[in-house]
């Protein structure tokens, strides 16, 4: 019994060693090197020098030419550019659209387009203002505690008639604002 566990784990070593090493020599041969560029693109014609000089593709209204065209050439793209070669009005309006559309996602109109994403902005703003303000007065309602005496127009104008008579600063301050001698405001 030990002898059929040991020789069955000799031989999945053994066959484990021998898939590294069949592993290793199919990599070392078609070794696939995944920062090249041209894999990403597939067969997708450059055009250009791009956007910072990148093989990518980005409608942009600030820089209207990409590197490399929006699809891949297929048959019916590959005759219209060969009908392209000659004289461009016996192409129908179709055919010069499919063209553009091959090189290009979008037209200017449609990249600047709106979109409407401000509506969510604004909602999202005004959502949280209300909430905010839901939470003001729950809070002011049943957490914190009622305002204290002296906030009351009556407090506030005896403690004014306290500041008066005990001639508290009176070179800027209230002192300085009332004429003791008339007893009013100057």
């Amino acid at each position: 019994m030990a002898l059929r566990s040991l020789d069955r784990m000799g031989c999945m070593r053994l066959l484990q060693q021998v898939m590294k090493a069949q592993g290793a020599r199919a990599s070392s041969a078609t070794a696939i090197n995944h920062n090249d560029p041209y894999i990403r693109i597939g067969k997708r014609e450059v055009v250009g020098f791009g956007y910072n000089g990148g093989l990518n593709y980005a409608d942009r209204g600030d820089f209207p030419m990409p590197a490399i065209r929006f699809k891949e050439i297929d048959n019916e793209i590959a005759t219209l550019k060969e009908k392209e070669k000659g004289d461009w009005k016996k192409l129908t309006i179709e055919e010069k659209k499919a063209l553009y559309r091959a090189s290009f996602c979008q037209t200017f109109e449609e990249m600047h387009a709106n979109t409407g994403e401000w509506k969510i902005y604004i909602s999202s703003l005004f959502i949280a203002c209300s909430l905010a303000c839901w939470i003001f007065m729950s809070l002011r309602a049943y957490v914190l505690p009622p305002l204290p005496g002296t906030f009351t127009p009556e407090a506030q104008q005896a403690q004014l008639k306290n500041m008066i008579d005990l001639y508290v600063n009176p070179i800027e301050g209230v002192a300085s604002k009332y004429d003791y001698e008339k007893g009013r405001w100057k």
